[in-house]
């Protein structure tokens, strides 16, 4: 993947609703601007695909300039 500047949009919805797949990848579901909203929406996918593994990931830029990388952060999700 090549690093790239993050948007305007990037930096409002850091919060980021991932699904795990085989290999080692995964697929952004969803974004949002607020983790609350991300750990709701987690819950109702539980409900609807309990086998499916779904994650809360941060994503936040290291800083503001032309060689910024975004690193994700994976933060422990209460149950």
């Amino acid at each position: 993947m090549i690093p790239k500047q993050p948007t305007y949009r990037d930096r409002l919805q850091p919060w980021h609703l991932i699904r795990h797949l085989p290999n080692c990848q995964r697929l952004t579901v969803a974004r949002f601007a607020r983790r609350p909203d991300a750990e709701s929406y987690l819950n109702a996918l539980r409900r609807l695909m309990p086998a499916v593994p779904h994650t809360i990931v941060f994503v936040n830029a290291v800083s503001v300039n032309e060689t910024s990388v975004p690193i994700p952060m994976q933060l422990p999700i209460e149950r």
